[in-house]
């Protein structure tokens, strides 16, 4: 499989529009950018592809990186920037299904898949997919599991990707805290590549309201706030995973300007073959 990283951002990018922080000028003066999330996924056998979660950057990511436009797409949760790009289907797509889980979310009433329906009813070309949970489905050859992660208040799922043939494997672990459930792990545990939430380096939960949580044996917390790794939670959770490759994604303009592009922090237009 081929792994395109189209988006690799949190909700605002980097550069993050009307900032002029170290991080944004730095992004600016290198050429470096992290649009809002999305992952293409090529297999290459059949040159049929699938799209992890649809950004609102997605015109500009097709065109910039010139992959295949996705024959089915996968939508992690309902949050707008891994959702409000699907718009895009309209007048560029004759057909997409679009696979999103069916468990019924308490804070909304609806289930991603009944979410993804109804906002976007408009959309001849999309039929929507419900998938239990921890089922792995066959979806442009791939074997892929969503998986249940933490993201309060909404539900919000990682994904596991395999390739039946070559065994070759990718997993996401969606926008989560470090306290993903065991089942999760599982699914998701020796990949060849994981990329995993890292919104921020522990040392900034300083500044949260919440400050960070889930803490490592040295203290150093793994979750900033509720909703996302840490830096150092990121990498903990790789180890947990025995993953072989991790790149660090969903990643804010608040990392200081001299960490915000270290390694294995990723950027947009990486690929990688597995």
């Amino acid at each position: 499989m081929r792994v395109t990283l189209l988006g690799t951002g949190d909700t605002t990018g980097t550069p993050t529009v009307g900032c002029d922080c170290d991080t944004c000028e730095t992004a600016r003066e290198r050429g470096l950018e992290r649009t809002r999330f999305s992952v293409h996924v090529e297999n290459e056998r059949s040159g049929r592809s699938l799209l992890i979660d649809f950004s609102p950057d997605f015109r500009y990511q097709f065109l910039r990186d010139d992959v295949s436009l996705p024959d089915a797409a996968v939508i992690t949760h309902i949050h707008f920037d891994h959702l409000d790009g699907l718009g895009n289907v309209f007048r560029v797509f004759d057909d997409l299904e679009v696979y999103a889980a069916d468990e019924t979310d308490p804070e909304t009433g609806q289930s991603v898949a009944e979410t993804v329906r109804t906002d976007y009813h408009y959309l001849d070309p999309v039929t929507v997919r419900p998938t239990t949970p921890l089922e792995p489905v066959r979806i442009c050859g791939f074997d892929v599991t969503l998986v249940p992660v933490d993201h309060p208040p909404l539900v919000c799922y990682g994904v596991a990707i395999e390739d039946p043939e070559t065994g070759s494997k990718l997993s996401l672990t969606g926008d989560t805290s470090y306290d993903v459930p065991d089942s999760s792990r599982a699914v998701l545990a020796d990949p060849d590549l994981l990329l995993a939430d890292a919104i921020v380096p522990a040392h900034l939960c300083d500044y949260h309201p919440l400050g960070g949580r889930h803490d490592g044996p040295n203290g150093v917390p793994r979750t900033f706030g509720t909703k996302h790794m840490t830096r150092e939670g990121a990498l903990a959770l790789a180890e947990d995973l025995n993953a072989e490759r991790t790149r660090l994604v969903h990643v804010a303009h608040y990392y200081p300007a001299d960490e915000a592009f270290e390694e294995p922090l990723a950027v947009d237009g990486e690929q990688y073959g597995l």
